[in-house]
Parts: structure tokens; sequence; C-alpha cells
């Protein structure tokens, strides 16, 4: 019989010490695997587009369905991006003050950069 000194309820929650981490990797490995399709549409769309003019690369992005994926990618990409720089930060700066501020400041880029983006999305959308 092996000693455990994990409680019950941290068992089935299935969460570690930190009570974060198995979380922070499944959302890292979920939105890498979005990412998957995502970027492989865009690449091969943006590849089938390269030579059109203005106006048609705006009504492009002004379909609902390329305006649905942009900013879905744009969304899990920047989200993607906070769970790695999160973890970098977390593993490699000691200094607690410095850390909490880096986690901070990028978490509050991530939102402030997606949202331009979406906004972005959006205003081509709805103006074309």
């Amino acid at each position: 019989m092996s000693l455990s000194l994990r409680t019950p309820l941290s068992k089935v929650k299935g969460l570690g010490a930190a009570k974060e981490g198995v979380s922070h990797w499944w959302n890292q490995r979920l939105t890498s695997i979005a990412l998957i399709p995502l970027a492989l549409w865009f690449s091969f769309s943006i590849a089938l587009i390269a030579v059109a003019d203005y106006a048609t690369v705006i009504s492009w992005i002004a379909s609902p369905f390329t305006t649905s994926l942009m900013i879905l990618s744009i969304c899990i990409g920047f989200y993607h991006g906070y769970l790695g720089l999160q973890v970098i930060i977390e593993d490699y700066i000691s200094h607690e003050p410095l850390k909490i501020t880096m986690l901070i400041g990028i978490g509050l880029l991530a939102i402030l950069f997606a949202t331009l983006g979406v906004v972005s999305l959006l205003k081509i959308s709805f103006g074309a």
C-alpha cells in the first residue's frame, strides 16, 4: 500500500499542488490543437487571394464565414500565447513583484491586442 499525500477531493478534481496545473496544461494543448486547422485555413486562404485586388480581399474578409474564423483565430491565438508566456514567466522570474507585474501586463496586452483585432475585423466586415 502506497502513502498518498493528496486529498480525495484533489484526486477527483485532478488538480496538483498549485490547484491549476492540469487545467493550464489542457488549455494549452486544446488551444494548440484548435490553432492547427485555423492556421492551415488562413495560410491557404492567403495564398489563394495573394494576387487579388483590394476590393476582393475586403469582400473576402467581410464574408461571415471568414470573419468568424478570423475572430476565432485571433481569440484562440492570443489566449494560447498568453498561456505560454505565463508558464515562461512563472518558471524563470523569481522576483515575486516583477512576476506579478509581468503576468498582469501580458494579460492586459493580450486582451488589448485581441480586442483591437476583433474590432478591426468587425469594422471591415460591417463597413464593407
